[in-house]
This record gives structure tokens, C-alpha cells and sequence, in this order.
């Protein structure tokens, strides 16, 4: 009984273990990707995850230290007086509602005509998302414009191939059920109608004159925000898109477009004036007092 007595700590402790090595080992075997069929044949599974999506430029990697510029090899930026307009308090509060009423109709339609639309109008509007800040004032943004037909066809070929991959396979059933009510799906017809595709591409870094690399910090962020004010432009002209970040394609029209190595597409646009027949969902935004926190 002794002997018995001094063995079942260890037995106990052997056991702890070993259950702890056999837990360990199933939760690996569960990351471990399966292969995807379509068509009775196996389909190579890739992450839904765009990884021109990811951000690691925060803290740019320099492998060779004479490609990058040094910040003091910039001249000084002088200071300038700024005095925007001010305005009286009821001014102020019709100019705030006014703008909102505008922001307010502002939805996301997939409907879009073929009608022209100025190109002058785009240009401007391109013109006001640059006013937007950027980390060190890099302006990392380069917005491409894409009106010829078959190239916007060749878009509408990629997003398609790697959108039927992205609902049958990347997303996942909640989240494609979750988009039926939407009505959404994999057919972009809007791609070949909108008079035009704006392709939003964020510069991960810079090429200086010299050829030198320019860090451009917070990139992703600085691009998100001039996208908003993209969008904002759009409304307030009267034109319409619907945003679009397409999964897994940023390389191929990167390729397509000619774009450098170090731009990477964020976000792509169609867009046109609505449709005579388009239609949007129903939804209701959430009520002021569920998004603000006064402190």
C-alpha cells in the first residue's frame, strides 16, 4: 500500500501531462487547412484574409540602408499664417445639417448607369480626397482611373474568378448568409456599365527623384481616410458606387494597371449616376445616442 501510495502523485502528474500534450496536438491539427473541393476535384484553400490588406509598413524594414532617405536629407518645411472661415454659431449648425442631409442619402448602389459623367467632375472630386491628412504629409495614395471598356472588362474577369471563390470557399456560410438580404453576390455587372473604376492604391513607401525610398507612415490609415473623403465628394456631386475591397485580387490588377511593386490596391469604386430603376435596401442607421459617448 505504501508503494501504492507513493506512485499515484506520479501516475497523477504523468497523466496531467500527457492529456496536456494530446490537448496541444488537437488544436494544431485543427489550424491546419483543409483542402476545399469544387467539382469532385481538390481546390488549393487560401486565406479570405487579402493580404495587400495588411499594414506592416508602420515600421518599415531596411535591408539595405543606402536605398532609404534619411528624414534631415529633406529640406525644412516653412510655416505659414492659416485663418480659415469662421462662423456664426446658427450658421454653423445649418451648414452641419445641411451637410449631414446631404451625407445622410448617401447608400451603397451596385444599380449604376452608363450615362457619362464629366470627367472633369472626377478629376475634381479626385482632387478633394488628396486634401486629406496623411502620416508626415507622404501623401501615400495613387487613384487610378479606369473609363476604356475592355480594361474595365478585364477588371470585372478578376474580381468575378476571385469573388465565386471568396462566397464558395474564403467567407464562410454565416457570413454569406448574413450578406442574403443584401442580395449580394459574386456577378459585378456594374464593372463593364459604370462610366468609370476608381482603384484607390496606398504607396507602402515612396521613390524619391534620387530613387532613394521614402517611409510613409501610417499609410493604410492615411488612404482610409481620403477614401472617406472620396466618398463624401461623390455624395455631394451626386454620383454614386458602392465600395469594394477585393479579396485576393490586389496583385493581378496591380499587374493589369501597370502599378509599381510599392502600391498596393486598398479599395475599388465604380462609379456613375444611380440606375432609373435602382433600388437599395431599407436600412436604418443607428440613432445618434448609440454611437456618441459624451465623457
Amino acid at each position: 500500500m505504501a508503494f501504492l501510495s507513493v506512485l499515484t502523485p506520479v501516475f497523477v502528474a504523468v497523466l496531467c501531462v500527457m492529456i496536456g500534450l494530446i490537448f496541444i496536438n488537437s488544436r494544431k491539427t485543427d489550424r491546419v487547412p483543409r483542402p476545399e473541393t469544387k467539382g469532385g476535384s481538390k481546390v488549393e484553400s487560401r486565406p479570405w484574409v487579402d493580404q495587400d490588406l495588411q499594414d506592416d509598413t508602420e515600421i518599415t524594414p531596411r535591408d539595405e540602408d543606402d536605398d532609404w532617405a534619411d528624414s534631415n536629407e529633406e529640406e525644412d518645411l516653412p510655416h505659414v499664417p492659416y485663418s480659415p472661415p469662421r462662423y456664426p454659431v446658427e450658421r454653423m449648425l445649418e451648414r452641419s445639417q445641411d451637410f449631414y442631409s446631404v451625407m445622410n442619402q448617401r447608400r451603397s448602389v451596385r444599380f449604376i448607369s452608363s450615362e457619362p459623367v464629366p470627367r472633369d467632375v472626377i478629376d475634381n472630386v479626385i482632387r478633394t480626397a488628396g486634401t486629406a491628412p496623411s502620416g508626415a504629409h507622404t501623401e501615400p495614395w495613387t487613384f487610378v482611373v479606369v473609363s476604356d471598356p475592355e480594361t474595365k472588362h478585364q477588371i470585372r474577369l478578376i474580381v468575378e474568378e476571385e469573388e465565386e471563390v471568396n462566397y464558395r470557399q474564403r467567407m464562410g456560410d454565416k457570413w454569406v448568409n448574413d450578406l442574403a438580404r443584401l442580395r449580394t453576390n459574386w456577378i459585378k455587372e456594374y464593372l463593364d456599365v459604370a462610366p468609370y473604376l476608381l482603384l484607390i492604391f496606398k504607396q507602402t513607401y515612396g521613390i524619391l527623384p534620387n530613387g532613394k525610398k521614402k517611409t510613409h507612415y501610417y499609410n493604410e490609415i492615411s488612404v482610409s481616410i481620403s477614401c472617406g473623403i472620396l466618398l463624401a465628394a461623390l455624395q455631394n456631386v451626386g454620383l454614386v458606387t458602392v465600395t469594394s475591397t477585393p479579396l485576393n485580387c490586389g496583385p493581378q490588377l496591380r499587374l493589369l494597371l501597370k502599378r509599381p511593386a510599392n502600391e498596393k490596391l486598398l479599395m475599388l469604386l465604380p462609379v456613375g449616376y444611380p440606375a432609373s430603376d435602382a433600388t437599395v435596401p431599407d436600412l436604418k442607421r443607428k440613432p445618434l445616442d448609440d454611437i456618441i459617448v459624451r465623457v
